[in-house]
């Protein structure tokens, strides 16, 4: 018998199929603009809360103004105006129709009613203690309850505009340098206050997110006889500028530069002192600036209007492109040179390239690389390996260190003049360093120190400025205030530390800030190079203060030795005279006979030749001469020498010198041709 074919029954096993794996969700590959990168972590550009989104805001509209008119040497004028918008202005400026509440329980600021009776007691209380102490008059102190009240403050609209007198901007790349992330014209190896590529392209991004208003952007540049009008907004995801508007408009005043507005999410409440702040350290460290600084509000005891004026007319040279020190390169960069590059052989790539590599040097260094290498070979041909050959020679070669002449430092003058405008110190002293290097890139480091003045609290006042920006958060550790604490004996430059009122400037520009830190709020202390720069330079400030401080301790210890002496000078002189007096009668009436010297002496008082106001007078002239030899002689003790100097003028030994003078009503300018 055959053998029967089964089938199988549905419910025994099954044929297995392969299937291909699907991939899941997360393994999916994606990809992030710029634009999207930096929204998605807003914090790296200084935007972490409303409160610090309208300070970085208003500051990178500053510093952009103020990097465009120096670009033409143009004494900047900025105006910067930030508008608060309540929510129902708001609502009205994007068309939407304000709601009135219905179920309160389901916000956030909802108070219960037993919660409002707690408040409203403990409120009570603390105005009673505040009643009964100011009948007292005590000096009231802020109460906890007091700064509870206060809170973070709601996070409100504001409009921020920023007027300019710089550049501006041509027409047709407006949308792509407010509009494109990381796009810009900072990139070369140059000293600049941004870096990034971000400014008002992440205030835009904020708008985005905020408000989703876009911004405004009017320019003209020098000569043009139209402005440029731009309304845009940011392609997230692309990284591609979405304009709403652009077109050209009559310019019958010919002005030129920028004129920006947003509105944005912020907080004016809790940042109001910082931003303040910050526009007057950088009236500071820019005096040849002129700011106007307004904020609007519909209460108007909340408006503040502060002018910042100019002043002086000098402006630091405007700060050059440098090109790259051997010791400061990397792999990737030294590839990017050779593709950049217009040289065709490696000694003329070597030699023009770099910073301080002359023609012989070249020579030199090609022939340490080895047989493989020649002065003539196309540099475009350079193999990885050839190129890594030449990195690491290029780290353990010796070369001069870069000057420092593409650096643009306030200067000595602008930054004395800059504290005495905003702070009115009692005294001053500033300091400018030479150039010095750290990692191949060229820094200076420029000091003021200030004692006394307005608006200064007691002990140390510390600002720091990087590539002349204000630099306020992020303080404690900064090499700045770490050397200031930390590295500065004050004592021995006569300066009390605590009780004093003390200010310390320091300014730091370089093609490289070593920033810590995505925020660049800070430069740290690890650096051995910049470390000792700022403790030297502020040392040198302390040396000029300590001779000025010792001189004024000397004038008061001669007023107090002179008040000392002076106050006892009638009871002396009406002692004296009373004696003499009677000495006198009694030498007139012969009861008792005085010699030759004593008996002129006792006649002129008989004929008041001698009265109280002689003695008084010779008293006095005795006094003055005593504080004077005493002041000699603590002068000579100290080393400090008191006595009146005379400039001394050396002539030259090629006979007479050519001159003209400049007159003026306080002094005479004489300029030797």
């Amino acid at each position: 018998m055959g053998t029967e074919k089964r089938s199988e029954s549905p419910v025994g096993k099954k044929k297995s199929k392969s299937k291909t794996p699907t991939k899941t969700k997360d393994s999916v590959l994606k990809q992030k603009s710029p634009a999207e990168f930096f929204a998605d972590n807003k914090n790296i550009a200084g935007f972490d809360n409303p409160g610090k989104c309208l300070y970085t805001t208003v500051r990178e509209l500053v510093e952009n103004a103020l990097d465009s008119a120096e670009s033409i040497s143009k004494l900047p004028i900025v105006e910067i105006t930030v508008e608060e918008i309540v929510r129902s202005k708001f609502n009205s400026m994007i068309g939407l129709a304000n709601h009135e509440r219905v179920d309160e329980e389901l916000y956030d600021d909802f108070e219960s009613a037993k919660a409002r009776e707690k408040r409203l007691a403990k409120e009570a209380r603390v105005q009673e203690v505040q009643a009964k102490n100011a009948n007292l008059g005590k000096k009231l102190k802020e109460t906890v309850a007091a700064k509870a009240s206060k809170g973070r403050g709601e996070a409100s609209y504001y409009r921020v505009t920023c007027k300019d007198n710089g550049k501006g901007m041509p027409h047709d790349d407006i949308p792509n340098m407010f509009g494109r992330v990381l796009s810009g014209t900072k990139y070369g190896l140059k000293q600049t206050r941004g870096k990034f590529g971000l400014g008002a392209k992440m205030a835009l991004i904020w708008s985005k997110m905020s408000t989703g208003l876009p911004i405004e952007i009017l320019s003209s540049m020098k000569g043009q006889n139209y402005a440029s009008f731009c309304r845009l907004d940011i392609d997230i995801h692309r990284n591609i500028p979405h304009i709403h508007v652009h077109e050209k408009r009559d310019n019958k005043e010919w002005w030129h530069g920028a004129e920006i507005q947003i509105v944005i999410e912020g907080n004016w409440t809790t940042y109001r002192s910082k931003i303040l702040h910050y526009m007057r350290q950088m009236a500071v460290i820019t005096p040849y600036a002129e700011f106007l600084f307004r904020f609007l509000s519909d209460t108007p005891d909340k408006n503040v209007t502060v002018k910042f004026a100019r002043r002086t007319d000098i402006m630091p040279p405007v700060p050059l492109e440098t090109k790259y020190h051997p010791s400061a390169v990397d792999l990737l960069l030294i590839k990017r040179l050779i593709a950049e590059t217009s040289k065709q052989n490696l000694l003329q790539f070597l030699q023009h390239e770099f910073v301080n590599i002359s023609k012989s040097h070249a020579e030199r260094l090609i022939g340490e690389m080895g047989s493989d290498f020649s002065h003539k070979m196309l540099v475009k041909s350079l193999t990885s390996q050839q190129i890594v050959r030449i990195h690491q020679l290029f780290r353990q070669a010796k070369f001069d260190d870069p000057s420092g002449d593409c650096l643009s430092p306030a200067g000595e003058y602008n930054l004395r003049l800059g504290i005495i405008k905003e702070l009115h110190p009692d005294m001053v002293a500033t300091y400018s360093g030479s150039a010095q290097v750290f990692e191949g890139h060229p820094f200076i480091v420029e000091a003021g120190v200030s004692v006394g003045g307005k608006d200064v609290k007691q002990g140390l006042n510390i600002f720091r400025f990087a590539n002349r920006i204000p630099l306020l958060f992020e303080q404690g550790a900064d090499v700045v205030t770490r050397t200031a604490l930390k590295r500065i004996n004050w004592n021995s430059y006569k300066i009390n530390q605590t009780q004093d009122r003390i200010g310390v400037f320091v300014s730091i520009v370089s093609t490289k800030i070593p920033f810590k830190g995505t925020g660049k709020e800070y430069i740290g202390d690890d650096i051995s190079e910049i470390a000792a720069a700022v403790k030297t330079s502020i040392q040198q400030c302390c040396t000029q203060l300590k001779s000025k401080i010792v001189k004024r301790i000397q004038a008061r210890e001669q007023q107090e030795r002179k008040r000392n002496l002076s106050k006892y000078i009638p009871n002396v002189t009406g002692a004296i005279y009373d004696v003499l007096k009677e000495m006198s009668q009694l030498h007139a009436s012969k009861k008792k006979r005085y010699d030759n010297e004593d008996a002129d002496v006792l006649k002129k008082v008989s004929n008041q030749i001698i009265t109280k106001e002689t003695l008084s007078e010779k008293l006095a002239q005795h006094v003055e001469q005593v504080d004077y030899e005493m002041a000699l002689e603590y002068a000579t003790q100290s080393g400090v020498n008191e006595e009146p100097k005379e400039n001394i003028y050396i002539q030259t030994v090629e006979g007479e010198s050519k001159f003209v003078d400049f007159h003026s009503s306080v002094f005479v300018f004489r300029l030797l041709q």
